[in-house]
């Protein structure tokens, strides 16, 4: 299993920071690795609704189809699933001490069968995935003086 956690600051309020992450589809632009992310359905964002995401990870391309698994106040969370893993993305959100929203990202990959073997080079890989992550939404939702 991986494990991975960033605690960051962003300028932009909790609410707004939850109404953004909400929606998946908007991975496009705030994680490094996706190359496209769809909702599968329509209607409004809300538990239960599904994704399916398409990532290039050090050179590898996998799909998983993620489904927001809880959305309340300060708390969104996304699990992703395909053959060989599951994803779960569990993101706190709470009033800065200043203006804007701190952030607690944790993701977990579990891995299946044999891919169950790269579960130390994905450790480092997504390591390095999470610090990018955070940069990205940092520079999205404004960095903090």
């Amino acid at each position: 299993m991986v494990d991975v956690t960033r605690t960051f600051t962003v300028a932009t309020p909790p609410r707004d920071v939850q109404e953004y992450l909400a929606d998946f589809a908007n991975a496009r632009e705030w994680d490094p690795g996706t190359v496209l992310c769809a909702p599968l359905g329509t209607g409004p964002v809300g538990v239960g609704s599904r994704w399916r995401n398409v990532s290039k990870i050090a050179g590898a391309e996998t799909e998983l189809t993620y489904e927001l698994t809880r959305l309340e106040p300060g708390r969104v969370v996304f699990v992703g699933r395909n053959d060989t893993a599951t994803s779960t993305d569990d993101i706190s959100l709470a009033p800065a001490d200043g203006p804007g929203t701190t952030i607690t990202y944790h993701a977990t990959i579990e891995f299946q069968g044999a891919a169950k073997l790269a579960a130390p080079l994905a450790k480092v890989v997504f390591e390095k995935v999470g610090s990018d992550t955070e940069k990205s939404l940092t520079r999205i939702l404004g960095a903090t003086v």
